[in-house]
């Protein structure tokens, strides 16, 4: 054995080493390329914002050309920006709070009681977001007709919160699942309430998953278009308000492309500095 352990390792063939010192660079240009292909909408929707309406509706793409910042200017001179961008927060914001409000108490006692419907009720909330949301749309518009909640900020909120709620529940529901019970028994055995060890138990540790939960409810709520056309006329959303550069004769692609640029940064920065919070709730390793 001695002997053995004491004789030399045989070289690594040619063909070895080579693959060896490739690998790590095959990776980085595979990632590179995914990256420019994920990125390269974003860039063209910039460059075509810094275009007069001639390039933007060339034939033959232009890559080189004289930028000009008239777009940003017109777009953010009109103040409609401003105006789409406060409707989309406030509605946004407010979806947010109210599925989470409303679906995460709810995960938790689909997760963790056993009663009669139990698996039918979750099962109808899934439903509500197998539906088309075109289905929905005129019993919603002749409700809203009928409560006055039609063109209100409340009423948008209310439609994308029957929508997101589904994703709340079930994504919840994993992370309580995952928990593991003596948590809360050991709660119990100090005298806690089933409340208690839910407000202080449960949630401080499924914290990643809230987090994670809350920028997806947020994000759909900012990009839904359908429902904030249908059910609201003078409170238009930021998808709504960008439709309005799409005219019958022609397209405004300057101001268009200018003003979705606009919108869409806050929603970068805000997935740029809660990406940490987002990939740590969607991992459930995170809360095991």
């Amino acid at each position: 054995m001695g002997e053995a352990a004491r004789q030399p390792l045989k070289p690594l063939s040619p063909a070895v080493r080579v693959g060896r010192f490739l690998q790590p660079w095959i990776r980085r240009l595979v990632l590179w390329l995914f990256a420019l292909w994920c990125l390269f909408p974003i860039y063209w929707l910039f460059t075509m914002s810094l275009k007069r309406q001639v390039d933007a509706i060339s034939r033959k793409p232009k890559f080189i050309f004289e930028p000009i910042w008239d777009n940003y200017v017109k777009v953010l001179g009109s103040g409609e920006v401003w105006l789409y961008f406060q409707n989309s927060l406030i509605v946004a914001l407010g979806t947010t709070a109210l599925s989470l409000l409303l679906g995460v108490p709810t995960a938790y006692v689909l997760a963790r009681y056993r009663f009669t419907g139990n698996a039918d009720f979750g099962f109808w909330i899934l439903t509500t977001r197998m539906t088309p949301p075109v289905a929905m749309l005129i019993p919603f518009f002749v409700v809203y007709i009928r409560s006055g909640l039609f063109d209100t900020h409340l009423g948008l909120i209310l439609a994308h919160t029957a929508i997101t709620i589904s994703i709340v529940v079930w994504l919840m529901k994993g992370f309580f699942e995952d928990l593991p019970k003596e948590l809360e028994e050991a709660a119990f055995m100090d005298g806690a309430t089933g409340y208690q060890a839910f407000r202080q138990i449960c949630l401080p540790v499924t914290l990643p998953g809230i987090a994670a939960v809350a920028i997806l409810t947020f994000l759909f709520s900012w990009n839904e278009f359908l429902f904030s056309l249908v059910l609201a006329d003078r409170v238009q959303t930021v998808p709504v308000g960008l439709y309005n550069f799409v005219g019958y004769q022609q397209i405004r692609w300057g101001e268009l492309t200018a003003s979705a640029v606009i919108m869409l940064t806050p929603v970068l920065l805000f997935v740029f500095v809660f990406q940490r919070q987002l990939v740590r709730g969607l991992t459930l390793g995170a809360i095991k």
